[in-house]
């Protein structure tokens, strides 16, 4: 059995944590560039904390991230070395569309992801492109309050018609919005949104939510009108929540906060909201603008498969005194007694892996793509710049084997299997280096001091026999 012959292996990126070259080629100035490593850095992101700009007190690691701009060719030379079929990257929107409200796109940008492409391509590697990884200019936020506005769907709009004709024939796989439930946790790295004292947060958030949602219909529209062989997908930060117990107030616990996350790809594989969140903006009093218009769009244009990062399961309980949160991601969780954690507090669930994806595929019967999965680890080099981290080929080798299990045991679809950070980038979770992800070590740390010279870890060549075997040699 094993997976299938088309299996689509390879590593993920996003602009915003490698490219850098933050005001080169006709570039805006974006959201993502002026969040700043260090303890502001979660305030801004959550929304709470305004910084539209740079100022002198801060460091801001995506200005030059790994500078992938000006080295994507030796990079994806090496990512051809490890045998990628596929590689997961994503468009700085303010490269396309500076200020993100022209009419006409900037040339140079589109070139440089034309270049990008074609560079996979001489590989043999297909494109898998996220059309906005966090992304968003500066200018749509100052001018229009970002995704809180409806104009934001024309501007999006633009952009999709702008690179899904361009890249016709070079780009068969695109995501609209990367994790869209990221919104609810991290609004101004999500979609731009800075909260006005006295605001209603949660409405802002689920009406700039419905803004996307609109917007990620509309592009899976102009996608197969474009070219009808494209396939879209949407993305979500996924990871089933358990019940802490198995009492039944924990049950129902973690059976909200699933839906809380499934929400958005409900509407987005399903083509309308559910019951039971309609139910929940009533009882919050969440009051939003939904058009027929929007019904009509987000009723006939459902996604082709349903793509997902994985990093750990989470624990629910409805007792307050079990409520003390743990570390780890912008999802904080119950620490699972059960379970091992990384250095950063993530907990390490391997199995977690194969239930997340029977979940999705019972729920939604839809082609599933893993686009991130990985472990970020504090990588020490010897004297060569050589990494041994075979913490890391452990942990991927026993989310592959999970993986496996939910494509031979239970029968799941799925397409594909990206790990997350194939090349050290800046963590958007932290804005560190040293939480390092990739097969190949590159020489930056978090103050931004380094050569940037790539160096291939130990785990290169084990991910290179991984792909040759399609995934039996592990």
């Amino acid at each position: 059995m094993g997976f299938r012959e088309d299996f689509l292996w390879g590593g993920a990126t996003a602009a915003n944590q490698c490219e850098g070259g933050y005001n080169e080629g006709g570039r805006g100035l974006a959201n993502v560039d002026v969040v700043p490593i260090g303890k502001d850095r979660f305030p801004i992101i959550a929304g709470e904390m305004k910084m539209f700009d740079f100022d002198d007190e801060h460091f801001y690691p995506a200005k030059e991230a790994i500078n992938m701009y000006h080295t994507f060719k030796e990079d994806i030379k090496l990512f051809a070395e490890m045998g990628f079929k596929t590689y997961r990257c994503s468009i700085a929107w303010s490269r396309i569309f500076p200020k993100g409200d022209e009419d006409t796109p900037n040339e140079e940008g589109l070139k440089y992801y034309e270049e990008l492409f074609k560079e996979c391509k001489k590989y043999g590697i297909e494109p898998l492109v996220t059309i906005t990884h966090f992304d968003c200019p500066m200018h749509l936020i100052k001018t229009y309050g970002a995704w809180r506005s409806r104009k934001m769907i024309g501007f999006y709009e633009n952009l999709c018609n702008a690179i899904f004709n361009r890249y016709k024939g070079l780009v068969k796989y695109w995501l609209t919005f990367n994790e869209i439930n990221m919104i609810l946790h991290a609004p101004f790295m999500g979609a731009g949104i800075c909260f006005e004292d006295g605001e209603n947060k949660e409405q802002v958030k689920y009406q700039a939510a419905h803004h996307e949602l609109v917007a990620s219909a509309l592009a899976t529209k102009i996608a197969h009108e474009v070219d009808p062989d494209m396939m879209v997908g949407c993305m979500l930060a996924a990871g089933d929540t358990y019940p802490y117990t198995c009492k039944p107030e924990d049950v129902l616990e973690a059976m909200n906060k699933n839906r809380e996350n499934y929400f958005f790809i409900d509407v987005q594989s399903r083509g309308k909201y559910p019951a039971y969140a309609l139910k929940e903006m009533e009882r919050k009093g969440i009051k939003i603008d939904i058009t027929e218009d929007d019904k009509e769009l987000l009723k006939n244009n459902t996604v082709d498969f349903i793509s997902f990062s994985y990093y750990s399961s989470r624990c629910a309980s409805a007792d307050p005194e079990v409520n003390k949160l743990t570390e780890g991601n912008v999802f904080a969780s119950l620490k699972n007694p059960h379970l091992k954690a990384s250095e950063w507090g993530w907990q390490i669930d391997p199995l977690g892996l194969r239930i997340t994806l029977n979940t999705i595929y019972d729920r939604y019967q839809k082609p599933l793509f893993i686009v991130e999965n990985g472990l970020g680890a504090v990588d020490v080099p010897d004297e060569n710049g050589y990494v041994e981290d075979d913490y890391r080929i452990q942990y991927l080798k026993e989310h592959i084997l999970a993986m496996k299990d939910a494509v031979d045991l239970d029968g799941v679809d799925l397409l594909g299997y990206t790990t997350w950070g194939c090349i050290d980038l800046v963590s958007a979770g932290t804005g560190e280096m040293k939480k390092r992800y990739g097969f190949i070590y590159v020489d930056r740390d978090n103050e931004g001091k380094g050569t940037l010279k790539r160096t291939k870890k130990k785990s290169f060549d084990w991910y290179k026999k991984v792909i040759a075997s399609n995934g039996e040699d592990l």
